[in-house]
């Protein structure tokens, strides 16, 4: 009997021990189609928050970018008008000393002429408004300049036309106004677009300065030119001179752009033209077997022009 007590609960033992140390089969989560939506939708809305701060943050750089384009351009402007009030500035000082002196010595003169002194001095002739410099009437208040910028006239003129614009200012001491223009009608200065650029010491050497690197699109025909300037800026009561620097024309008829600048560049009653037109032509398109058809084009539309509209043309020799 104590033999099998001791095999029963051995036996109990077991199978206790087998209860407590059984273990489940491990469970594995699968995931339903609910939660896979559930999870796409949420990575779906992640990336377009993503996108929208994205496009938020392209827009405040694009939106930076232009602010300091816009301040530069403004800078630009402010720099030239600070130059414009420093010039007029120097301009008034110097003017005023030089009146200050020229009536001291007016004075003393006064004090010392004779009667036979003062006839001769009315006697002798004065210059007149309307003498001309190398043939070019100089007695216009205001100067615009259009420019052929095309390739030709940059790779083999440019120094000569930065060197002739400088001399046709300097015929003209002081004007009330000036402006730059391509062939194209394109301004140097689009501050100045459609207004006068202010005749001062200091915004002549700019202009100057700035001729020597500017190169705008060009289709070597200085008709657009001459058309936006006479339709800008001719008035009845300003004196306005032209000057078109070119060496070539590429429009289809010379007749046609005739006709165009008599009929917006009438006569006044004494038959004078509101603006007078002057050619400058460069020799780029001649060589040893003669000009090119294009080159004798500017050169004849020019000389028609010129003759037409109170100016005068000017053929050169040489580019350099």
């Amino acid at each position: 009997m104590s033999f099998l007590d001791c095999i029963c609960c051995g036996f109990g033992a077991v199978i206790i021990l087998l209860v407590l140390t059984k273990s489940a089969e491990p469970v594995i989560a699968e995931q339903t189609p609910i939660t896979l939506a559930a999870r796409e939708a949420q990575l779906q809305q992640i990336a377009e928050e993503t996108a929208a701060e994205r496009e938020a943050l392209e827009a405040q750089l694009a939106a930076a970018r232009e602010g300091k384009a816009a301040a530069g351009r403004e800078l630009a402007s402010l720099k030239l008008t600070a130059d414009t009030m420093l010039d007029k500035t120097t301009e008034a000082r110097e003017e005023k000393a030089v009146a200050t002196t020229i009536e001291e010595r007016l004075a003393t003169a006064r004090q010392t002429l004779t009667e036979e002194m003062r006839r001769l001095q009315a006697t002798q002739p004065r210059r007149v408004a309307s003498d001309a410099v190398a043939g070019i009437p100089v007695d216009s208040e205001y100067v615009i300049f259009v420019i052929d910028t095309s390739g030709s006239m940059q790779q083999f003129a440019w120094r000569s036309v930065v060197q002739k614009m400088n001399e046709a200012l300097n015929a003209y001491p002081k004007v009330k106004g000036m402006q730059v223009m391509s062939d194209e009608g394109e301004y140097m200065y689009s501050t100045y677009a459609r207004q006068w650029i202010p005749d001062t010491p200091g915004l002549r050497k700019t202009v100057l300065e700035r001729l020597r690197g500017w190169q705008p699109f060009s289709n070597s025909s200085p008709v657009e030119g001459i058309e936006a300037a006479i339709r800008t800026f001719a008035a009845p009561d300003k004196k306005v001179s032209i000057y078109v620097f070119g060496d070539d024309f590429t429009g289809t008829s010379i007749d046609d752009v005739v006709r165009t600048v008599r009929r917006i560049n009438p006569r006044d009653a004494r038959g004078r033209p509101q603006v007078r037109i002057h050619g400058i032509g460069f020799p780029t398109q001649y060589g040893s077997s003669g000009a090119t058809p294009g080159g004798v084009r500017f050169a004849t539309l020019m000389r028609i022009l010129a003759e037409e509209n109170g100016g005068t043309f000017v053929g050169l020799q040489t580019s350099q």
